[in-house]
């Protein structure tokens, strides 16, 4: 097996840090705040938010294999609001799975 899938460096969670920052960034609200979507809007990047802090988290004590399951998930949250039409991903089919 190859040591890139054993291990999991600082660099490749920073690597995806940086990406889920740049969705995060890009993708803009397709529903109004105040509506069931906006609300369910809201869950979701709020869950996208806390799990880039754990991952930031875990990468400052030094877990990095947490730090990238995290942030993984973060991006997820960020996708699957773009992919349910909640978040304009702008065309990205780099850092979004566009539907």
């Amino acid at each position: 097996m190859s040591d890139d899938l054993v291990n999991v460096t600082i660099q490749r969670v920073e690597k995806y840090l940086d990406i889920t920052k740049r969705a995060r960034d890009k993708a803009t609200p397709l529903v109004e705040d105040n509506s069931s979507d906006g609300v369910r809007l809201a869950t979701l990047l709020k869950m996208a938010d806390d799990y880039a802090f754990d991952a930031r988290h875990f990468l400052k004590i030094g877990d990095h294999v947490r730090a990238f399951g995290a942030i993984n998930y973060a991006h997820a949250w960020i996708d699957a609001g773009v992919k349910l039409g909640l978040l304009n991903g702008h065309g990205d089919d780099v850092l979004f799975t566009l539907p």
